[in-house]
């Protein structure tokens, strides 16, 4: 009977018997909360430069048949979409990006499916589905593009041997 009596009292002791440390813990709180309010928030815009980064890595790695690599740029868009979600919520502009879920399944059959000529169509609808939302947005200024360049020299696209 002893047993239960002495984790009862070590229990009471771990939730603050007599410590005094709750005031020192409270200061610790209230200085982390307020230094993650004033802490970096991501703005809409890097969220779209990362998006765009993959956008381009998907279509090269999409052309040369790295089907791994192009479904890990699809699920880094979907990430970041998320994030932005997430991080800017105040953002009108994110009323909007809902019309990319489509396009974004699209790309997901065709990489799943190893299919290059679906691949590539709905690539294109993709992107033109950027600028819809650009132009949606007030941001018809920011014009997306099939690349032509890999956004990054030291990164192949062609599938791991």
């Amino acid at each position: 009977m002893k047993y239960p009596i002495g984790l009862f009292a070590l229990l009471l002791m771990a939730c603050g018997g007599g410590s005094g440390n709750n005031g020192d813990l409270q200061n610790r709180v209230d200085s982390l909360e307020q230094h993650v309010g004033t802490t970096f928030k991501p703005e809409l815009g890097e969220f779209m430069t990362y998006i765009q980064i993959h956008h381009a890595k998907l279509w090269f790695a999409g052309t040369e048949g790295n089907w791994d690599l192009a479904n890990f740029a699809l699920k880094e868009m979907d990430l970041t979409f998320s994030r932005a979600q997430q991080y800017c919520a105040d953002r009108p502009e994110l009323k909007s990006l809902p019309m990319i879920t489509a396009p974004m399944d699209s790309m997901k059959k065709a990489v799943a499916a190893k299919d290059m000529q679906q691949f590539k169509s709905s690539f294109t609808v993709l992107t033109n589905t950027c600028n819809n939302c650009h132009r949606a947005t007030q941001h018809a200024f920011n014009v997306i593009t099939v690349p032509t360049t890999p956004p990054f020299s030291n990164q192949s696209f062609k599938p791991a041997q």
